[in-house]
């Protein structure tokens, strides 16, 4: 096994003994209920990382994708009656269809063109979630929707969607580590680089980002899946450009060239104004000031800075066992 592929694996066994673990010594139901919401938006924002960041395409419309996903399932739950389980596949499959064909008109433009193209979706789709009341609620929202069960145990408390939640990102993590390391990785990495260059290494460039597009845009219809059977309501506020803008920024401060990065980014951009609260006015100030230190001090994100840290610690230990045994 290769150590870049030890190091992320390593990486995933301590996550899990960590999110074991937290619920019982955080015994307060609201930070169980915050560690819910930062993984399902760690999911979404490992998506945008596979997008962005290892093929190098720019995509704002992440929150429509959340919001198929979330819509499609509580319509299917509450008008139609289907078990979840049976609504998470469709939600899935409808929002894949659908990141296909945007992602075969969009991809052919780069850079802004094409972040501009896909705000421009999301916006679409946000504007629908208002407009058909007969499905959606409209403005007032989708309520009633039923809450998740495995083998006839109900997820209706913090605790238990935390374990679920979790579980399932520990899974994602495991699948996307294999795929980053594998030859589709490479061929995504090699895009990023040059695009050209890569097509004449014989890597189907635009393949590739149709496949790393919905991939993404899956991982959000499963974020917006597990989000609808949490709260159990859904408004198409949740869903507007401005939350596209916040996974971004999640990808890009927790380190857009690393999955970790996700999970740095949704757990300081989730937890981090809810402590700022105390604060009132000078809440937005602050907020402004530690993402600007951040990306000041730490240019590839969190997780580029913990990785560039790691590597300055473990070359003196280096140095200092060379001397020891030189001695």
């Amino acid at each position: 096994m290769k150590k870049g592929n030890l190091h992320h694996y390593r990486g995933v066994l301590i996550l899990l003994v960590i999110t074991t673990v937290f619920p019982f010594f955080i015994r307060s139901h609201y930070h169980v209920n915050l560690m819910v919401f930062v993984g399902i938006y760690t999911l979404l924002a490992l998506g945008l990382t596979l997008l962005l960041g290892y093929a190098g395409q720019v995509s704002l419309g992440q929150a429509g994708f959340y919001g198929i996903g979330a819509y499609v399932s509580g319509i299917l739950t509450v008008k139609f009656g289907i078990n979840p389980w049976m609504a998470l596949p469709i939600a899935i499959g409808i929002t894949s269809i659908l990141a296909f064909f945007i992602g075969f008109s969009t991809l052919h433009l780069k850079g802004l063109y094409l972040a501009m193209a896909t705000l421009g979706v999301g916006i679409i789709f946000h504007i629908l979630f208002v407009e058909l009341k007969d499905l959606t609620g409209g403005a007032i929202g989708l309520m009633d929707i039923p809450s998740l069960s495995i083998a006839g145990i109900k997820l209706d408390t913090d605790l238990k969607f935390y374990f679920l939640v979790w579980f399932i990102v520990l899974l994602i993590f495991f699948l996307v580590t294999n795929m980053v390391n594998s030859r589709v990785g490479r061929g995504m990495r090699a895009i990023q680089g040059n695009e050209l260059a890569s097509n004449c290494f014989g890597v189907d460039s635009f393949k590739y980002k149709i496949k790393v597009f919905v991939l993404s845009a899956a991982l959000a219809s499963l974020s917006g899946f597990l989000y609808a059977h949490y709260i159990n309501f859904l408004s198409p506020s949740v869903f507007d450009f401005s939350f596209s803008i916040l996974f971004l920024t999640m990808t890009i401060v927790g380190g857009r060239e690393s999955i970790w990065g996700a999970l740095y980014g949704a757990t300081l951009l989730t937890l981090l104004p809810e402590f700022l609260r105390r604060y009132e006015d000078l809440n937005v100030m602050i907020w402004g000031l530690v993402l600007v230190v951040v990306l000041i001090f730490f240019n590839r994100g969190i997780a580029g800075g913990l990785d560039i840290s790691i590597k300055k610690l473990e070359s003196r230990f280096r140095k200092i066992g060379e001397i020891s045994s030189g001695t």
